[in-house]
């Protein structure tokens, strides 16, 4: 899951390569699962799996200990961990894909992993999730 996550940052920070002024990649990956499985398991169950994913990732990862999941399941606090993403060194880079990597483990335990994918795919290119891409060389 942390393979997929960092996949998953990556591939936002790429897409955020602009001039204009963006959210974190770490935001826009969680705001995608959120509008993504909003539907499926309703603002509750979203908000109750979010705030344990985030539970669980504080000891892994420090720097979210100012980040707080809403009622509404939105994700606050986290632009002080920053909004760049650095593959080697960015707090968001490393926090980020700790929150994401929990919050996927839990999509993955309570749906099981098929389901968990198809519902990635909705939001983001296939390529993304293609643990066979011999380009990536990695497995999810």
């Amino acid at each position: 899951m942390r393979d997929l996550a960092h996949r998953l940052l990556e591939y936002e920070a790429d897409a955020g390569t602009s001039s204009e002024p963006m959210e974190s990649p770490t935001l826009r990956v969680y705001e995608k699962l959120h509008q993504s499985l909003d539907e499926f398991v309703g603002v509750a169950g979203f908000q109750s799996l979010a705030s344990r994913a985030l539970t669980l990732a504080r000891p892994d990862a420090p720097s979210l200990s100012a980040a707080q999941i809403a009622s509404d399941g939105s994700l606050h606090g986290i632009g002080e961990i920053g909004t760049q993403f650095d593959i080697d060194n960015s707090l968001d880079g490393d926090g980020g894909i700790v929150l994401i990597a929990r919050l996927l483990g839990l999509l993955r335990l309570f749906l099981g992993e098929a389901l968990t994918l198809n519902l990635l795919r909705n939001a983001w290119p296939g390529e993304v999730f293609d643990v066979r891409n011999p380009v990536r060389g990695r497995e999810a």
